[in-house]
C-alpha cells in the first residue's frame, strides 16, 4: 500500500493552496505575505501566481500589488455548484426509473462535443452492463450524445458535419432528425458489444438542454416489445418530471 499522496505533484498541491489562501480570509495578500503563509520563496510564489493569472483562476491589482482569485474560478465555482445540483434534483427521478425497469440508469452532460457519465442508479440485476461513470464518449456514438446533440441549436449540427470522425454525416443528421422528432434515442451497440442504451433529453426552464437521462442494459434484455411498451414510455416520463423540475413547460416550448 503506497502512502497517501506518493503520486502528487508538489507544484500542483501548492498551486491550490494558493488558490485556498485567497479563497480564505488572508488580508491583503501580496506575495511576501502569501510566500510566508504556505512556507515557499518568494520567487516560487510569484511564479506559481504568474500561472494561476494566465489561466484567470487569479487577478492582480497592480496599484496595491496584492492578488484575489479571478473569474475563471468563481466561474468554475459556478460549474460545480450546477453539477451538485443536477445530481441532486435527478437523484429521485433516477430512483425511481431504475426500480420500475430493474435497469442501471445514468445521468449523462456534453463537454466539448463528448458525453460524459456523470452519475449512476444501479440495477438488482445479476447480469448488468459494465459501469460507465466518469467515462467519455463522442457523441455521435450512443444515445445520450445523440438526444443531446438533436435538440441542440442548428449551429452545432453544421460543426458537427465537418468532423472527419464522423463515418456518415447525412446519415447522422437524419437519425438526429428522427430522434427530435420522437424524443428518444435508442442505440445497440454504440458503448460497446451486447450494450443497448435508450436516452432522453432534460430541458430547463428557457427549454434548453441541460443533461441527459441513460438506462443502459444488456441487449438480449431489451427486446422491442420491450423497448416501445415499457422502456421508452418510463423514460418519458422521467424526462419529462426532471425537466419540470428545471421549470420546463410543454406550454412554453
Amino acid at each position: 500500500m503506497r502512502e497517501k499522496g506518493h503520486y502528487s505533484v508538489q507544484a500542483v498541491v501548492k498551486a491550490l493552496e494558493l488558490l485556498e489562501a485567497l479563497a480564505g480570509d488572508v488580508e491583503s495578500p501580496t506575495i511576501p505575505l502569501l510566500a510566508s503563509k504556505l512556507s515557499l520563496s518568494r520567487n516560487k510564489t510569484f511564479r506559481l501566481l504568474a500561472t494561476l493569472e494566465e489561466k484567470g483562476l487569479v487577478e492582480r491589482n497592480g496599484d496595491s500589488g496584492t492578488f484575489q482569485l479571478g473569474v475563471q474560478a468563481f466561474e468554475m465555482a459556478q460549474h460545480i455548484l450546477k453539477s451538485a445540483s443536477l445530481l441532486k434534483m435527478a437523484q429521485p427521478v433516477m430512483e425511481e426509473l431504475a426500480r420500475k425497469l430493474d435497469e442501471a440508469v445514468y445521468i449523462t452532460v456534453m463537454s466539448n462535443d463528448e458525453v460524459l457519465f456523470l452519475d449512476m442508479v444501479d440495477c438488482l440485476q445479476q447480469v448488468k452492463a459494465v459501469d460507465m461513470v466518469g467515462k467519455r464518449f463522442p457523441f455521435f456514438t450512443n444515445a445520450a450524445g445523440k438526444v443531446i446533440k438533436s435538440l441542440s441549436s442548428p449551429d452545432l449540427l453544421t460543426r458537427g458535419r465537418r468532423r472527419r470522425d464522423i463515418p456518415d454525416p447525412e446519415a447522422l443528421e437524419r437519425e438526429l432528425q428522427e430522434i427530435r422528432k420522437r424524443g428518444v434515442a435508442v442505440d445497440f451497440n454504440g458503448l460497446g458489444d451486447g450494450l443497448c442504451a435508450v436516452a432522453v433529453a432534460i430541458r430547463d426552464y428557457a427549454g434548453k438542454v441541460v443533461c441527459s437521462l441513460t438506462v443502459l442494459a444488456p441487449a438480449f434484455r431489451m427486446i422491442q416489445d420491450r423497448l416501445e411498451r415499457e422502456v421508452i414510455p418510463c423514460m418519458l416520463e422521467g424526462a419529462e418530471t426532471l425537466s419540470s423540475k428545471f421549470g420546463y413547460s410543454r406550454a412554453y416550448a
